[in-house]
């Protein structure tokens, strides 16, 4: 933009009494018969209408809050002039029901994929090394690094790596309940994930999480593709290490014999993510995600919206969606069970957005949630799910997890998403093993500072081009990854620390 140029700005719902700054707007420029009355920053908001104290903020035709001053066409509206306030919403539950249109077998899409036992398909083929426990994951870790330190790894090029997924729970919480019932759902979740050619368990022995138990419970059996063991009964962590090197050694020829086969489009299940908002994520990257997602749908694949604290206050849009009142009646629970998690920790749903997502110009988790929204496209809401439950259903479906990236991804992975969209405006450094993650930039600027870690730019929907054809592109994209392309997140070798399982309830 030069000096001769007017500043862009993006209008999206005619009764919104807001306009979002495309391009900065300096004190004095005029917009739409209005003139700024402060300099409005990209990807922020200016009033376009006099807004009364007390009256509703509008963008995308919703409410985003209310003003907590009165405020003149021209003001810039931010967090200091508008607040949250409860309102009621209209869920109209199965209202927009319909059925989605499917190509039929022989016009979907394929790629190249690895078929497991069971009939599922992976995109990426790896050894994972899973930990019960906290006390384990030294020697998980230690495992990994000496497989790869050993050079083993060179005489198989179709194993994509050993990777060492720890974490930080396992004992010091209730042997039953909500909290145990996650974790063990995320363990088996990535235990039998088909982007793993073979799993091995590791344990301490004594603790909460009791590898025999989650064995019983799941009906898993062990052999080539599965093994446990612990360092007690091993005889220490030398031993440990010693004996984990040569069963991982031991399933390297057997993930190595496995090759990449045509698979049809609807055998992806696509994570929906979204990690350092702006105010262009809503215009830009999360619609042409749900593009993107509405493509997949109708190649009869599956598509994981999550998050709920970021679908807080746009959760009546996808209810209506709902295949049928007893699904859109679920996530209303889940919303409720959110609202009382929150208070009995002392916290407040509009904790959310994070300062970062403010500086980039959100101002209310109502405007976060109606933008990550449209990650999820317009198609039929045929199932909400619990954190890492599998996901079995076809089509547009929910889980419900924490907003935190790591935490939420951890559980669409557990529930069997095999690729990843990953939506930032902010530059969210972040990867997902064993599940590929696309970076999607949502301005042409962090596209092209973190070129490096950027895989597509939807900053150019921008500059003009349809939301639809960007869907294009990343469905296009997400075909490509599954059959074996790599994305900058695996290039730079991010995703041996993002997993994360929810942890719940009382540390004991």
């Amino acid at each position: 933009m030069n000096a001769m140029t007017p500043p862009r700005f993006v209008r999206l719902a005619p009764d919104d009494n807001v306009v979002v700054a495309v391009d900065p707007f300096p004190e004095g420029t005029i917009v739409v018969n209005v003139s700024a009355r402060a300099r409005i920053m990209r990807g922020h908001k200016m009033a376009v209408a006099p807004i009364a104290q007390g009256a509703p903020v509008k963008k995308f035709g919703q409410i985003i809050g209310f003003a907590s001053q009165s405020m003149q066409p021209g003001d810039w509206v931010h967090t200091h002039n508008v607040e949250m306030r409860d309102f009621a919403r209209d869920y109209r539950f199965a209202e927009a029901a319909r059925n989605d249109e499917l190509l039929p077998p022989e016009l979907q899409a394929t790629f190249q994929g690895y078929v497991r036992p069971g009939g599922r398909t992976g995109t990426r083929n790896y050894i994972g090394i899973l930990t019960s426990v906290n006390c384990s994951a030294s020697a998980a870790r230690f495992i990994a690094r000496e497989v790869e330190r050993s050079g083993v790894l060179d005489d198989y090029p179709e194993v994509d790596g050993v990777v060492a997924f720890v974490h930080g729970t396992g004992c010091g919480l209730a042997a039953a309940g909500e909290g145990f019932d996650v974790l063990r759902r995320t363990q088996w979740g990535y235990a039998t994930h088909p982007n793993l050619a073979a799993a091995l368990m590791v344990g301490l022995g004594c603790e909460v999480f009791q590898i025999d138990r989650m064995k019983e419970e799941y009906g898993l059996v062990e052999g080539d593709h599965f093994q446990t063991m612990t360092i007690q009964a091993s005889g220490g962590t030398r031993k440990t290490v010693a004996e984990g090197v040569e069963r991982v050694r031991a399933m390297l020829p057997i993930a190595g014999r496995t090759k990449r086969e045509t698979r049809p489009a609807s055998e992806i299940t696509l994570a929906l993510q979204c990690g350092g908002s702006d105010g262009y994520s809503g215009i830009t990257a999360n619609p042409a995600l749900g593009a993107a997602a509405d493509l997949l749908v109708k190649h009869g694949g599956t598509a994981i919206l999550s998050e709920t604290p970021e679908i807080y206050g746009a959760e009546h849009l996808l209810t209506r969606r709902a295949v049928n009142r007893a699904v859109g009646e679920k996530l209303v629970e889940r919303i409720k069970w959110w609202e009382d998690y929150c208070a009995r920790n002392g916290g407040a749903m509009n904790n959310n957005p994070s300062p970062g997502n403010k500086a980039g110009g959100l101002t209310t988790i109502l405007e976060k949630s109606l933008g990550a929204a449209a990650k999820g496209g317009t198609t039929t809401l045929r199932a909400v799910y619990e954190y890492a439950e599998p996901v079995k259903e076809k089509g547009f479906v929910f889980m419900d997890t924490p907003g935190y990236d790591p935490v939420g991804a951890t559980g669409q992975v557990a529930g069997g998403a095999n690729v990843m969209c990953f939506t930032t405006g902010r530059g969210s450094a972040f990867g997902c093993k064993p599940t590929p993650s696309i970076k999607l930039a949502t301005n042409s600027q962090v596209y092209a500072s973190m070129i490096d870690d950027m895989d597509i730019n939807c900053g150019d929907i921008l500059d003009g081009v349809p939301i639809r054809e960007k869907g294009e592109e990343i469905f296009n994209a997400v075909l490509a990854v599954a059959s074996g392309k790599k994305t900058k997140s695996e290039e730079l070798g991010y995703g041996d620390m993002e997993f994360v399982p929810w942890q719940i309830g009382a540390v004991m």
